[in-house]
């Protein structure tokens, strides 16, 4: 009995493997129009650039509020998103875009029908090409946030708006999904776990 609450506790502290490693288990490729191959090698998910998107979507059941979510990615060729995370608010999605229009914006889509580049979460982050990011987002009532390597890039209180995906093909990748958008990208260490 002793053992068996000990491995729950760890498995709330540390999270849930999304992604063994090996296949890719609960995901399937994205229904894309034109994707780029989807593949499993040295132990991380290749997304190889699509025209224009290429990404991943799982397939199993998620929660829509109170979780942590995290993942390592690295931008191995081209210069726009490539590991742009789709995710549950409520009843709702919402796109946490990493280094789009040109490579550098970071920030939420859509928020009150503004996307990432036309609201107040829109920042700038420089991502090197073939360098690993760690990205966390953390989803809790009224309040989406998410980091970069450890320092917090979004914080926001969605209380009274309006959470939504961008109008187009990104809406495939709900409920929960990881894109790129003419870029090669790689993902490892898909983790989550839930939040109170």
């Amino acid at each position: 009995m002793r053992r068996v609450l000990l491995l729950v506790l760890c498995a709330a502290l540390h999270g849930e493997s999304l992604f063994d490693g090996k296949s890719l288990g609960g995901w399937r490729e994205t229904k894309f129009a034109t994707p780029g191959a989807v593949k499993v090698e040295n132990g991380t998910i290749v997304l190889e650039a699509g025209e224009p998107l290429t990404g991943i979507t799982w397939t199993r059941e998620f929660p829509k509020t109170n979780y942590e979510i995290t993942w390592e990615a690295q931008r191995v060729k081209g210069g726009d998103f490539f590991a742009s995370l789709t995710f549950p608010v409520d009843d709702t999605f919402c796109t946490f875009v990493t280094g789009g229009w040109g490579g550098d914006i970071i920030g939420l889509s859509s928020i009150d029908g503004w996307d990432a580049s036309e609201n107040e979460t829109r920042t700038y982050f420089k991502f090197d090409v073939g360098k690993w990011y760690a990205f966390k987002v953390r989803v809790t009532p009224g309040r989406i946030e998410a980091w970069i390597d450890g320092k917090q890039v979004q914080d926001l209180d969605y209380t009274d708006r309006k959470i939504s995906l961008r109008f187009g093909e990104i809406e495939r990748s709900a409920p929960l999904g990881i894109a790129s958008y003419y870029t090669t990208a790689a993902l490892r260490k898909i983790e989550y776990k839930t939040v109170e």
